[in-house]
């Protein structure tokens, strides 16, 4: 049966409302405001105002960009969090702007103590006025206005959660009243709490008693909260209060699953929830390619001189190849060959099985201990990263016969694989490398390697990148 829309309303759309629209034109005029009155007061070192009106422009749109990107309109946090948001996001606008002025050879023309200032008194100004308009809507809205009572539906740790921030969100008139749970749920003796917590309210009784719960304690609005497994509960639900003249919210628990990189987007208004993705994808994938290779070149510059010494003292040392070359799984389940400074006696691995180098390892050379104490075994993979098989940061990639065993016995194994594989990565600098004689260490692995993935960003890497020189050698290594 083909698809028929039944409205010409899209489903998946963006709310906004009055206080979100202020706060955009409150933002926007104080930063207008701001960069005219600089402009006046340094009239005579800034010459024309031409530049400065287009800087202005594309300080604007850069605002229009980054303070979406970083929700600032749209998340009613904390002080303290709002406060940070708005610093990266403010940071972050003028980075595009100084990034952008580089890239047109205009940025010698603007004034260095008009645009500190604009930096300055822009940030503490939008911060005012953000803190104004929450008092006042605290004050003359949420004041004004009778709170709504709330049931939630369902027993999950996301109920809880949502509790949690219902309770605590200074921007909704909402008082979560109890919960319901869903069939087969267990419902604790009356007077007992929801998760035994003092401040959750009691589980009030069943779906079957949902009308009656409705009416008993003038409810206005609905959460349904369901796991995957129980989507039908949902159907039940919605067609039991839709008649009930309340608000119903579902909120799908999705997250009983090991999700890598998730989102909500839309396609053509319909709305797309990704429980595994890449995070490179579109310009992403280009910032993440354009550090690889600028960082790559730099450092093979600086440790040429070492890559030399090394290579020197290899082949001096034992007979046998330089490099040691081997298959390992990239980006996507992809081959490739990684390159690392030989660090043991040439010898034949027993067939379909590859020990790990442990502790006193015999096959390990005079040089190959100290190069893999010191990790420089791993330098020559510089040239992997140039290639486009592997990035200077991401999940390290493991011998295809570790892979095999491993994805057996750890089912979210190759979720690891979602970006490309790095010299170092996030376990590394935790601490989580070398030999794995227990499957939780390599079950650290992957919870590191995952969370990378889910919070990947150019700081990130770079973070990453500078405490490296601190990690890399230590105990667990050889």
């Amino acid at each position: 049966m083909a698809y028929r829309q039944t409205s010409s309303k899209t489903l998946l759309q963006r709310r906004s409302n009055l206080s979100q629209i202020l706060q955009q034109f409150l933002d926007s005029a104080a930063v207008i405001g701001i960069t005219l009155g600089l402009m006046q007061l340094h009239a005579d070192q800034i010459g024309q105002t031409a530049p400065y009106i287009i800087m202005l422009l594309m300080l604007l749109g850069n605002m229009a960009i980054t303070y979406d990107k970083f929700a600032i309109y749209r998340s009613n946090a904390s002080f303290a969090d709002k406060a940070l948001n708005l610093l990266k996001a403010w940071m972050f606008t003028f980075l595009l702007l100084i990034v952008l002025g580089f890239l047109t050879k205009q940025s010698h023309i603007y004034s260095r103590n008009l645009m500190g200032q604009l930096f300055i008194i822009g940030y503490f100004s939008q911060l005012f006025l953000h803190i104004l308009l929450r008092i006042i809507y605290q004050k003359f809205v949420l004041g004004s206005q009778q709170s709504e009572n709330v049931l939630i539906i369902g027993q999950s740790r996301l109920a809880y959660y949502l509790q949690d921030k219902i309770s605590a969100n200074p921007w909704m008139s909402e008082q979560v009243i109890g919960f319901v749970a869903l069939p087969g749920d267990d419902i604790p003796a009356s007077g007992r709490k929801a998760s035994g917590r003092k401040r959750d309210p009691d589980i009030l009784g069943s779906i079957e008693n949902l009308p009656a719960l409705i009416d008993q304690y003038n409810i206005d609005t609905v959460y349904v909260i369901t796991p995957l497994k129980s989507a039908k509960a949902l159907v039940d639900v919605y067609m039991t209060v839709l008649d009930k003249h309340v608000a119903i919210h579902w909120v799908p628990d999705i997250f009983s699953l090991r999700l890598v990189n998730h989102s909500v987007k839309e396609i053509s208004g319909i709305p797309v929830i990704t429980l595994s993705e890449t995070p490179l994808i579109g310009m992403r994938l280009l910032l993440k390619a354009i550090e690889d290779k600028v960082l790559s070149i730099l450092i093979l510059i600086i440790i040429s001189p070492i890559l030399l010494l090394v290579a020197i003292s290899v082949k001096l040392d034992s007979p046998g190849p330089v490099f040691f070359r081997q298959n390992r799984t990239g980006w996507s389940g992809k081959s490739f060959r990684i390159w690392k400074f030989r660090s043991m006696y040439v010898h034949q691995e027993e067939a379909g099985k590859l020990k790990q180098a442990e502790k006193n390892d015999s096959r390990i050379t005079r040089v190959g201990a100290f190069i893999r104490k010191t990790s420089l075994d791993e330098l020559p993979q510089i040239f992997n990263v140039l290639k486009g098989d592997m990035s200077l940061v991401g999940p390290r990639p493991h011998a295809i016969q570790h892979d095999k065993e491993y994805s057996q016995r750890i089912f979210d194994y190759f979720a690891r694989h979602h970006i490309k594989p790095g010299i170092t990565g996030l376990a590394q600098i935790r601490g989580l490398r070398g030999e794995t004689k227990d499957i939780n260490q390599m079950i650290q692995r992957i919870e590191s390697d995952i969370e990378y993935i889910n919070k990947w960003s150019v700081w990130l890497d770079i973070t990453i990148i500078l405490r490296t020189v601190f990690a890399f050698t230590g105990k667990s290594a050889y």
